[in-house]
């Protein structure tokens, strides 16, 4: 019986020690872990405007690269990040809003960003993910990506919109068309509907969060 009571004692003594370590470690490594998930954001953000920075920048870099060149706003309850490079004159080059949604295996999140007309794409980027490798995992491939460059976010009917398009052989064809991942139909038909969720938005709210000049 005191066998067991000191099992039992001993056990509840370890637990208890291991739990405190674990949370003293969690609450040391909290600030590092959320520098990083900012760092990783800006990065993403000035990659999407194509703001110039070295590939080996560290974390402080990039966030002195973004304070330089980005302003951030809210508008109409719609954040943008304007790229504003001290040379622009006040006169900002571009936009990138976030977009996120629930993906085939998890949330799926980026920015996209526009020229200074609203409609033409500047870049996208994704920096949280867990689709499949080799499949869905593509979406954050430059080969992906880039197809959205010099695209419109409007279709040749005029409607706000982009299309991911299982080509077939025959490729996109239209202004705001790019083409799909073979294999990650699903993958792609969410990015569709996450990224014309925040197009429509910006379409409907474009007189609010349009480029604007600092006076």
């Amino acid at each position: 019986m005191k066998s067991n009571l000191y099992v039992l004692g001993y056990a509840a003594v370890l637990g208890t020690v291991c739990a405190l370590l674990l949370t003293a470690s969690a609450n040391f490594t909290a600030p590092y872990k959320a520098a990083n998930a900012r760092a990783e954001e800006v990065l993403n953000i000035l990659a999407a405007l194509k703001v110039p920075f070295q590939e080996d920048a560290s974390a402080k870099q990039l966030l002195e690269i973004f304070k330089t060149n980005i302003r951030e706003q809210n508008r109409e309850g719609v954040t943008v990040y304007e790229y504003l490079p001290p040379q622009a004159k006040g006169k900002p080059q571009a936009v990138a809003v976030r977009f996120a949604g629930p993906g085939l295996w998890g949330p799926i999140k980026g920015f996209l960003a526009l020229e200074s007309d609203m409609k033409t794409i500047r870049g996208i980027t994704f920096y949280e993910q867990e689709e499949t490798p080799g499949l869905g995992g593509e979406i954050v491939s430059s080969a992906f990506r880039e197809q959205f460059i010099g695209k419109s976010i409007v279709g040749e009917d005029g409607k706000a919109g982009i299309v991911i398009r299982r080509s077939g052989g025959q490729g996109a064809r239209n202004k705001n068309e790019v083409d799909a991942i073979t294999g990650a139909t699903m993958t792609c038909d969410k990015v569709e509907a996450m990224l014309n969720a925040v197009i429509k938005n910006i379409a409907g709210k474009k007189s609010k969060i349009k480029v604007q000049n600092v006076k």
